[in-house]
């Protein structure tokens, strides 16, 4: 393999590259606006509005009222802050969710388990890996006023929930549900008006915004407690100095992701058609997880591929690196570790072979996905 080849990024589940435009928005805030925005002068009080002017333009977007939504350093405090609240402050006794959560949910979950604070009960999985929804009510009956933390797209198998069904079913029990929306904010609408959900999260780095960036969306009534403490800021529901440029970059990814989703959805759609073909003409035995194969109903951004022969799947990854093929073998979260996916421990503990999950943005091309097949078909025996 040449230097001179082009690095291919097909691991925009993890993180996406910041637009251009997006930093554009935001370089004035790190180089002539640097004021605290709790500060009362006049640099403080630019500062100040620019953020109330961002906080104002998600919410827009979601169509919410701006005192709902709260900036977060991104999904994971967010999720974190929903959890512990409900827990501490909310009278809580018993967490809903699944085994294929994200850890910012799975992890928080279990550790008020270990603590002896709350109870945790997982929803049984269907083969494809979607939520079981009468097991969801079976528990629910059982323990009514619970936390259900479900999320909306999976990040690793791209299998989509019924936000409304869940959301139904949480109205009937007197639940609070709270659903991680990290993997498809900026891919999906969410109106917030419509839809029955208390507690939703955005990250700024999964739509082409900045990194350590986020924000708790909650719907008015739906009380939650701070998770950080200190100053007064975000309306004495999350202590810490602003992160100004962050909110900035924040809403203006996400007000360029709705103006341009449905252009960007049929293209990136178009894109995973065109691999799934790819891999079924090179490799007729290879699988797909979740329902991350069915392109009309799943997370378009996601595609979970299984190929049985491969034995070692981190050679595989190593192999696509050294061909400057970045991909993963689950959430990026766990990298680094040697414990596999927990989502596909969980989905199929049975399975063989190596499981690779490519995802997509808007700046991927067709000859990339070109390159991608000619280099997996050199590594991977046909059969």
């Amino acid at each position: 393999m040449s230097n001179s080849v082009t690095p291919i990024y097909l691991d925009n589940a993890a993180t996406t590259p910041i637009d251009p435009l997006v930093w554009q928005e935001m370089q004035p805030y790190f180089e002539n606006f640097t004021a605290n925005p709790s500060s009362i002068h006049s640099h403080g009080r630019q500062a100040k509005v620019a953020v109330e002017r961002a906080r104002k333009s998600i919410a827009t977007l979601l169509n919410a009222s701006p005192s709902e939504i709260f900036f977060t350093s991104g999904g994971t405090e967010a999720d974190n802050t929903v959890i512990q609240s409900a827990v501490l402050y909310g009278g809580v006794k018993t967490i809903i969710t699944s085994p294929l959560e994200h850890h910012a949910v799975l992890h928080t979950a279990e550790a008020w388990l270990k603590l002896g604070l709350a109870d945790l009960k997982l929803v049984q999985l269907l083969p494809d890996g979607s939520i079981d929804l009468a097991d969801l009510e079976r528990i629910l009956q059982e323990n009514p006023h619970a936390l259900v933390s479900l999320m909306h797209g999976n990040n690793e198998i791209g299998n989509l929930l019924d936000l409304n069904a869940v959301g139904a079913l949480c109205e009937q029990y007197g639940a609070v549900f709270h659903s991680d929306t990290v993997q498809t904010m900026g891919h999906y609408r969410h109106d917030m008006s419509q839809l029955p959900v208390h507690f939703i999260v955005g990250a700024a780095h999964k739509f082409h915004g900045p990194k350590g960036i986020g924000f708790l969306y909650a719907k008015a009534g739906a009380k939650f407690h701070p998770l950080l403490h200190g100053g007064a800021q975000e309306r004495n529901q999350r202590g810490g100095t602003e992160n100004v440029y962050g909110a900035i970059g924040l809403a203006k990814a996400l007000f360029m992701a709705y103006e341009e989703m449905d252009a960007h959805e049929a293209y990136i759609k178009g894109l995973k058609s065109y691999f799934i073909e790819g891999l079924k003409n090179a490799f007729p035995n290879v699988e797909f997880n979740g329902k991350s194969g069915d392109v009309e109903n799943s997370l378009y951004t996601v595609l979970n591929v299984r190929f049985p022969q491969v034995v070692d799947g981190d050679m595989l990854l190593f192999q696509l690196d050294i061909e400057k093929i970045s991909a993963s073998g689950g959430s990026a979260c766990s990298s680094g570790t040697s414990v596999g996916s927990h989502v596909l421990s969980a989905l199929n503990p049975n399975a063989t072979g190596a499981a690779v999950r490519f995802s997509f943005s808007k700046n991927n091309t067709q000859s990339e996905i070109d390159r991608v097949l000619e280099v997996l078909k050199k590594l991977i025996p046909a059969s």
